[in-house]
């Protein structure tokens, strides 16, 4: 026996290519065609996000205290081995400000409510690229509340951190302020996001009613789909007794009596 060749002719193969590119191209007028409801998604979506950023979501303020670090050098002319150890620190101040200790001091010096857990959460610390500046950042849903903590931190690393380390001081570079805007939620990419998500919802209905529908509405879908050609179309308007044909008798009446 002959084996089976399993390959479908090249013909086939390249007729249904051009039907998912002519199922593709209808998809896009069908999208076309209903722009209007795609409109009302993408503005229910963005205003459903909008209103629940606004009246759902706290917004949070974000207060940033910056700290010098030098390395513990009795040279006056600080050189490149200084600024190398300087860097190398970086790291080690990032964990020792948020040690347990230092934290639950600051919770009770400024009479907070949060635990050491809730408070550790709220700080985020940084070097700043290619410097020895520390950035101390604290997020609350209070503009003065973080400002404090933010500086409380400040004041226990360059009070604390030496003692650990056996190094040089830190020096406050720049305390916080009472931030003036809110660092989230984001108003804008909320709004975006909600308007992408509704667009895409609405898409993805339109899209399901396109493939689901399979009435034939012209000779080209009938040939399309069932390899045949029609050898002719009869009228809906002509059919007697429908609604379409008795308007359109009752208009020939109408026309002959004007010409009488």
């Amino acid at each position: 026996m002959e084996p089976q060749n399993n390959r479908l002719p090249a013909n086939l193969n390249q007729a249904g290519q051009e039907e998912l590119e002519i199922d593709l191209i209808e998809l896009l007028y069908h999208f076309l065609s209903k722009w209007y409801l795609l409109m009302i998604g993408l503005l229910v979506g963005a205003g459903i996000a909008g209103a629940y950023t606004y009246y759902r979501i706290t917004p949070k303020f974000t207060a940033t205290a910056k700290l010098y670090m030098v390395s513990n050098s009795s040279d006056t002319i600080v050189d490149l081995s200084d600024f190398n150890i300087g860097n190398s620190l970086s790291s080690d101040y990032r964990e020792l400000i948020r040690v347990r200790p230092i934290l639950e001091e600051v919770i009770e010096e400024e009479e907070l409510s949060y635990t050491y857990e809730q408070l550790r959460r709220m700080i985020t610390i940084s070097t700043i690229s290619d410097t020895r500046i520390l950035q101390i950042s604290v997020t609350s849903t209070s503009p003065a509340e973080a400002m404090t903590v933010a500086n409380a931190l400040a004041d226990k690393a360059t009070e604390e951190i030496p003692v650990l380390m056996d190094t040089t001081k830190p020096n406050i570079a720049e305390r916080a302020i009472v931030p003036t805007q809110k660092s989230s939620p984001s108003m804008k990419r909320n709004v975006a996001m909600g308007g992408l998500i509704g667009l895409l919802f609405v898409a993805a209905i339109l899209t399901v009613l396109f493939l689901i529908d399979d009435t034939m509405s012209s000779a080209e879908e009938v040939q399309k789909k069932l390899g045949i050609m029609p050898l002719t179309i009869i009228p809906e308007s002509e059919f007697p007794g429908s609604v379409s044909g008795s308007k359109s008798r009752r208009k020939k009446k109408r026309q002959r009596r004007k010409r009488k």
